[in-house]
């Protein structure tokens, strides 16, 4: 089993979620970190734990940008990390898997299932690392988190915002040699 530091410089994890039922708005968290023990010969034993800064969100928009961060929305300044850590990873195809744990958003835990991707190893041309890629997506209920602005039905029908969220993390991770 090897352990691999994710590169804070090259992960991001990045969501979208409908706005008025009509249109996605989509964001990014650019400050992801933690710790990836991979094993590539039998990979239900590998792990993860991941960290987001929740401060680090930006969706091109910095109006809309404080409104989320604000005690409406994430409440950013009593939850300032998304974390996940894993509880099980059941492989599948070559160079994929489920990987099962717990994530917790605006201070509540709930498991959720990510479908995974791997991709790598390559030397890295930066400095004789060996590093390694992810990609995992998955989709949750905002109200689950107990993220409840925008629940309230529009006059027209629809929601403010949408109560499903796509989520999608992508890493990089340096081996250990």
């Amino acid at each position: 089993m090897k352990k691999c530091t994710i590169d804070a410089d090259h992960s991001v994890a990045s969501f979208a979620i409908r706005h008025l039922t009509i249109a996605y708005v989509r964001g990014m968290f650019s400050k992801v970190s933690g710790c990836i023990y991979y094993d590539a010969d039998d990979v239900s034993r590998s792990t993860v734990e991941a960290e987001i800064d929740v401060k680090s969100l930006s969706t091109g928009v910095k109006k809309r940008d404080e409104h989320v961060l604000s005690s409406e929305m994430l409440d950013a300044a009593k939850y300032p990390t998304i974390s996940f850590k894993s509880t099980r990873v059941v492989p599948e195809a070559r160079g994929s898997a489920k990987v099962h744990g717990d994530l917790t958003i605006h201070g509540v835990t709930k498991p959720v299932m990510l479908e995974v991707r791997h991709f790598g190893p390559v030397k890295s041309p930066f400095g004789g690392e060996i590093t390694v890629g992810f990609s995992a997506s998955t989709k949750v209920n905002r109200e689950d988190f107990g993220v409840m602005w925008g629940s309230d039905s529009l006059a027209e029908g629809g929601l403010m915002a949408g109560k499903d969220v796509e989520i999608t993390i992508d890493i990089e991770a340096d081996l250990e040699q």
